[in-house]
């Protein structure tokens, strides 16, 4: 398994890791972001981090049916994590800002469902990824992703299995920092349209 230093070098060689001010998906401000669509990317180099959490995943996760992660940034890490564990691997996508199974995708009754996303903050996503499951009648076995940076805020109340923990400080706009304040701010996040 890669060292969270190995993991940090990886991510900044492939500018999955960017300093400035971002305005993130939840409307807080960072100093930092992840764009791990910028490491996916490079696959040649994401896949020493995907072989790692592969291997995390299957010491925590003994037995599950189907990987299931949101559009668009869960599809591709759902993907490689699914072929390197040979598991099915469905994604649901935001219609009507509701995620949904379309594609003929399906969830069966007492399918053991593991979310995997790129990075979870708040866990939006993965627990609206979770409501699909349960509305199946599916069974949750846990979460996965390349990157928390929940800091133990998210809302999701089971362990994160995660190849890299990162503790970047949020902001709202009232409290921000004076350096943050002099930089113009970036809205790069997937529902930042």
């Amino acid at each position: 398994m890669l060292s969270l230093e190995e993991s940090l070098k990886i991510l900044k060689k492939t500018s999955a890791l960017v300093d400035g001010h971002f305005v993130l998906s939840s409307g807080l401000h960072s100093a930092q972001y992840v764009q791990c669509a910028k490491l996916m990317s490079k696959p040649y180099i994401a896949e020493k981090i995907c072989l790692s959490l592969a291997e995390k995943i299957s010491k925590e996760f003994k037995v599950f049916d189907i990987i299931l992660s949101p559009a668009m940034g869960g599809v591709v890490i759902g993907y490689e994590i699914g072929r390197l564990l040979k598991k099915e691997t469905i994604f649901s996508e935001r219609i009507n800002n509701e995620f949904i199974l379309r594609r003929n995708f399906k969830i069966k009754n007492n399918t053991k469902v593991l979310i995997i996303e790129d990075v979870i903050t708040t866990g939006k996503s993965s627990l609206e990824c979770s409501k699909l499951v349960s509305k199946n009648k599916g069974i949750i076995v846990g979460y996965a992703c390349i990157i928390d940076r929940s800091n133990g805020k998210s809302k999701i109340k089971d362990k994160i299995v995660s190849q890299i923990q990162l503790d970047i400080p949020t902001f709202s706009k009232e409290n921000l920092p004076k350096e943050l304040s002099s930089i113009e701010p970036v809205k790069p996040g997937s529902r930042n349209f």
